[in-house]
């Protein structure tokens, strides 16, 4: 929920170019995400499946602002934010029909975004763990960033019922 909150912090100070706070909001980001990694790893009781759902999710919140507001800044181009976004929303789909077919009937509203009720778990590809370096730690040049999205979209695309993990079919 931190990274969540801290998204549109740190867009406002992009767009406001209060690049050296906005750098410590970014740090402060990442350091709410080892931490809570680190805390549903060592402690049980502290693991949820809706922690596991919101995961995934405050990142893609969080760097979606934060290419999103570069690019207001005039920092990187519109078209690598949008190559790096249509990849998220085309994943963000593709989680949407695997829980669809995954889950079984009655497929109420409730059930289907109820995280306790969980059907599918999506494994990264080791592309998309390279991409992941090159989007958020680094920010190398923009071909390289480019180049890691669109090979971690393909992988997705060519070995998706590979990563793909059907948990159960309740």
């Amino acid at each position: 929920m931190a990274r969540m909150g801290l998204a549109p912090v740190l867009g406002y100070l992009i767009v406001e170019e209060s690049f050296d706070v906005a750098l410590g909001v970014f740090a402060l980001a990442g350091v709410t995400d080892l931490l809570d990694g680190f805390i549903a790893r060592n402690w049980a009781n502290q693991k949820s499946a809706l922690g596991s759902a919101l995961d995934p999710l405050a990142d893609k919140i969080l760097i979606s602002v934060l290419y999103v507001s570069l690019t207001c800044a005039n920092l990187i181009p519109v078209s690598l934010t949008s190559m790096i976004i249509l990849r998220d929303v085309a994943l963000i789909a593709a989680v949407f029909y695997v829980r669809y077919k995954t889950l079984s009937p009655p497929r109420t509203f409730s059930r289907y975004f109820n995280p306790c009720y969980a059907t599918a778990q999506l494994k990264p590809t080791f592309i998309s763990k390279v991409r992941g370096l090159f989007t958020t730690d680094y920010f190398p040049p923009r071909c390289i960033t480019a180049f890691t999205t669109m090979s971690s979209a393909y992988s997705y695309y060519h070995y998706g019922r590979k990563t793909v993990q059907v948990i159960n079919n309740k």
